[in-house]
């Protein structure tokens, strides 16, 4: 079988880090390679190394037969290496057609082909089962069709291995069996595939064959059909990976109310009628397919969008109209969707995002100056009682892992021991060994009596955290159901906004 791509021997160092050691890897033409590892494992890196945007200190790349210039982008998109990132890399306010050409024509050409690029691009849509709309502007699209958008960019440019990162972190599982549905089919076209992901399941279904990197080297090498998500997550972590159990417990007082609540933006309804209510030592746990409403929830929650009307209490105070720092006073934390941009500042340090939401505490200032010994104190604490890891107080936390973010987000607000603790997300894009250490810490501050509202598109995840569990669909909350009466099947049809009522009639 031809030899699509060889890596030997890649080493990649960043200071004292070795974020790749002596790595090797093949891939065939026409499979479906799984790169599986923990956040921080050294996957992205490897993968950054293949598509030129980092040189490798030791080591060579080969493609069908031919080396590749170390570092250089263009030769790996030239020798038919294509990358889809895990964030997109799309500009909101071009079309799907401009999007495409970005970047693919030569700048002496005095005008652009635009009928060319369009008839090539769905051609290539036709081949791959990939439906577009070229004039649909990217600001418009689903997720889903952003990610096909971005896959269509790499064909274009003539791709024949495809790297995908992260693919389905923002995918809801419909779609994300749509999607390898539709990358298997590329494959019996001729194309690689190398995905990266952390979710066991996927890989399972989805590929031929599962590479293991842990702390950077490459650990083992399974044929997807001689496995299990067992042996994966054990030789993923090189540990056995248990996540914790809900265990039953007296439920206190409510502490998060919300009742008709609406919420508009540029005149459009976001949350309509929405009502529920959040009980100290309770999670109740909101789940629906993304797009439904569940960022101006959010929002919402964080004192960032106002409700045109209805009531919003936090422990009997009225937050409806307040902004985050109000929200915070009277006892709510936050671990937000999008830890990149709404969790972290990436250019700081672990310490001074430890800090940036009591920073006008007495306990981290002074008349007006940051007491930064304490704050750096403070921070080593959560270090070392989140294990975050290959840190000090003093690393610009834009370096770390999207596991080990997440841990200092979570501690950040645990440590304050909230009232009410919003958790949006927050296992999107963590590797099993981090999973199960953010849903102990989440039942641990439910065991302490914190009120938690979960927002999740895993719906494994919401069953086996939730007490009670609502679907959102179209901004609207159903009737909560206790998490002991959800199935698949039930949850299923809350989805797509067939209620309780109707639930139990059928």
């Amino acid at each position: 079988m031809t030899k699509a791509l060889e890596l030997n021997g890649i080493t990649k160092r960043f200071g004292t880090l070795t974020a790749n050691d002596d790595v090797t890897l093949t891939l065939d033409q026409g499979e479906i390679l799984a790169l599986l590892g923990e956040n921080g494992a050294g996957k992205t890196t490897l993968m950054n190394i293949l598509f030129g945007h980092y040189a490798a200190d030791e080591g060579s790349v080969r493609v069908f037969g031919m080396d590749l210039p170390s570092g250089k982008p263009r030769a790996a998109i030239d020798a038919g290496v294509g990358m889809v990132h895990q964030h997109f890399t799309l500009a909101g306010n071009l079309t799907v057609l401009d999007n495409i050409m970005l970047g693919a024509e030569p700048l002496t050409r005095m005008r652009s082909a635009r009928a060319e690029a369009r008839e090539k691009l769905m051609r290539i849509a036709n081949r791959f089962g990939l439906p577009v709309k070229p004039e649909a502007r990217v600001s418009m699209l689903s997720v889903g069709e952003r990610q096909r958008v971005e896959i269509l960019k790499a064909l274009y440019r003539d791709a024949r291995i495809l790297i995908l990162d992260e693919p389905t972190a923002v995918l809801a599982r419909p779609e994300a069996m749509r999607l390898f549905e539709t990358l298997r089919d590329m494959t019996k076209e001729g194309l690689s595939l190398i995905f990266i992901s952390h979710k066991l399941h996927e890989v399972m279904a989805a590929s031929d064959r599962v590479a293991v990197l842990r702390g950077g080297k490459m650990v083992a090498e399974r044929k997807t059909s001689e496995s299990s998500a067992g042996e994966l997550a054990e030789l993923m972590v090189g540990r056995r990976v248990e996540r914790p159990v809900r265990q039953d417990h007296m439920i206190g007082a409510p502490v998060l109310v919300a009742n008709a609540i609406r919420v508009e933006d540029a005149g459009e309804s976001r949350l309509d009628d929405m009502s529920f209510t959040v009980h100290a030592g309770e999670i109740l746990g909101i789940v629906g397919v993304s797009g439904n409403g569940q960022a101006a929830l959010g929002a919402l929650l964080s004192g960032l969008m106002h409700p045109a009307k209805g009531e919003l209490t936090l422990a009997g105070e009225d937050i409806a109209a307040q902004g985050p720092r109000g929200v915070i006073r009277a006892g709510a934390g936050r671990v937000p969707e999008d830890r990149h941009a709404e969790g972290v500042v990436g250019d700081l340090s672990l310490w001074e995002n430890a800090v940036l939401e009591r920073l006008r505490t007495p306990e981290f200032s002074r008349r007006g100056f940051v007491r930064q010994s304490a704050a750096r104190a403070y921070c080593a604490e959560l270090i070392e009682r989140f294990d975050i890891r290959g840190a000090t107080p003093d690393t610009r936390i834009g370096l770390l892992s999207g596991g080990n973010m997440q841990k200092l987000i979570l501690g950040r607000v645990l440590a304050n021991n909230p009232r009410f603790v919003l958790a949006n997300q927050p296992t999107r894009g963590l590797d099993e060994g981090a999973i199960a250490a953010v849903h102990a810490e989440l039942l641990k501050a439910r065991a302490e009596g914190a009120a938690i509202l979960l927002i999740s598109e895993e719906l494994e995840e919401a069953v086996a955290l939730s007490d009670r569990i609502q679907a959102i669909v179209k901004g609207r909350l159903s009737k909560p159901i206790s998490a002991l009466e959800a199935n698949p099947q039930r949850l299923g049809l809350m989805m797509a906004g067939v209620w309780k009522e109707d639930v139990d009639a059928a």
